[in-house]
């Protein structure tokens, strides 16, 4: 740990902060005034889906800018999308509060690159450690995210324009936080010309894909259960304060196994750890079909952060032994792109799904990802096992 990666920790809480309360309360907003009840997780889906659109934009301004002046873009972004997301809710104006939370995307997907940029702030050895303890930073928007939506939900006539308004200041402090700190240059620092080998090159390697079905069926898996979270609790007639402390509770799931993820991946391997991680997403799946009390929720949901947690620190260190150090900004927004396209999809159906099916359907409909992910992992031990490969410096 040094100044820089604690300063990146916590604009990691923060960025963080900002996702949980939109996770909070976007679907609850959405369910308010879509004019269909199936839309109702719309906003959720703009946020992802913003994020997916944006990830190619944002790997030319990581080259074109460096990595601090890329995530100051993204924070001014993200203070102009929850100032228009407040307006929204305002005026009950739907479609500006999903086209506000799409502008939002931008920020999703330049802070989720926090992680990367953490490996460049230490030695290659340390790596491991260092994307988990970034990633730990999220403690913070565990605590902060829940407690503050329900802090300023009632600030104004209009239920929850008060967190987008709050969000503003979240951001606002993200963005002094990430002026403080100083990150090496990138290779070809200057030119938005990616350098290296093409994304297409660089994804036919078994390594990157499973380390992007990993980060992104883990993170799709857990999003599709997440965003239905307050909706189905709410149709189960638990009050928002019994939703915020599940989204609390799976969120420190989420970010507090990061003091140690690090350091069980570097001592086992990635794939070790992803399996873990499934089998925490399988146990998920069977707690929340075993009933629908508080304690239900919560221990579904938590197993869940925690399963997330193991598949997403070990994806994205396999990813890095998938691409050189000219490549990164390319490969990780190829790892990226797919993580949100999944959350696209599993966003926008999370709505349909928990309005129509119910919540056990979409718990059923989540072991078909959760399967093929199995597949995938099953798969690239099998290759290490025929031709055990060698772990490039990053």
């Amino acid at each position: 740990m040094n100044r820089h990666l604690l300063l990146l920790a916590l604009a990691q809480g923060l960025y963080l902060t900002n996702n949980v309360a939109f996770i909070a309360i976007n679907g609850l907003v959405g369910l308010a005034l879509a004019p269909v009840a199936w839309m109702a997780t719309l906003p959720v889906t703009g946020y992802v889906a913003g994020g997916a659109l944006a990830t190619g934009l944002v790997a030319r301004h990581q080259r074109r800018f460096g990595r601090r002046g890329a995530f100051q873009i993204g924070l001014a972004v993200a203070i102009v999308s929850a100032g228009l997301c407040a307006w929204a809710a305002m005026t009950r104006n739907f479609w500006l509060l999903t086209a506000a939370t799409m502008l939002a995307g931008y920020y999703n997907a330049n802070g989720s690159l926090y992680r990367f940029a953490a490996a460049e702030l230490v030695a290659p050895s340390y790596k491991e450690k260092a994307i988990s303890w970034v990633l730990a930073g999220g403690i913070l928007g565990a605590v902060v995210g829940p407690n503050l939506a329900s802090a300023t939900r009632e600030w104004f006539v209009q239920p929850f324009a008060g967190v987008y308004v709050a969000l503003m200041g979240v951001a606002a402090l993200g963005l002094a936080v990430i002026s403080l700190v100083r990150f090496p240059p990138l290779p070809g620092a200057g030119s938005a010309a990616p350098q290296g080998r093409p994304l297409r090159e660089i994804a036919r390697q078994p390594v990157f894909v499973v380390a992007v079905a990993g980060c992104a069926l883990g993170y799709g898996v857990m999003n599709l259960l997440m965003a239905a979270t307050p909706i189905a609790m709410a149709q189960c007639a638990h009050p928002f304060s019994a939703a915020a402390l599940v989204l609390e509770w799976h969120v420190l799931g989420m970010f507090v196994p990061s003091f140690f993820t690090g350091s069980l991946v570097k001592r086992f391997g990635a794939l070790p750890v992803m399996t873990v991680g499934l089998v925490l997403n399988f146990a998920c799946v069977a707690i929340a079909l075993s009933g629908v009390d508080l304690m239900h929720f919560l221990a579904a949901l938590f197993a869940l952060g925690v399963g997330w947690n193991f598949l997403f620190i070990g994806g994205t260190t396999l990813a890095t032994e998938a691409y050189r150090p000219e490549e990164r900004t390319t490969a990780q927004a190829g790892v990226d792109f797919w993580v949100y396209l999944t959350m696209t999809l599993t966003s926008f159906g999370s709505g349909a799904l928990v309005t129509t099916g119910g919540w056990t359907f979409m718990n059923v409909g989540s072991l078909v990802p959760l399967a093929l992910l199995a597949a995938a992992l099953g798969w690239l031990a099998w290759l290490r096992r025929r031709r055990p490969a060698p772990r490039p410096a990053a």
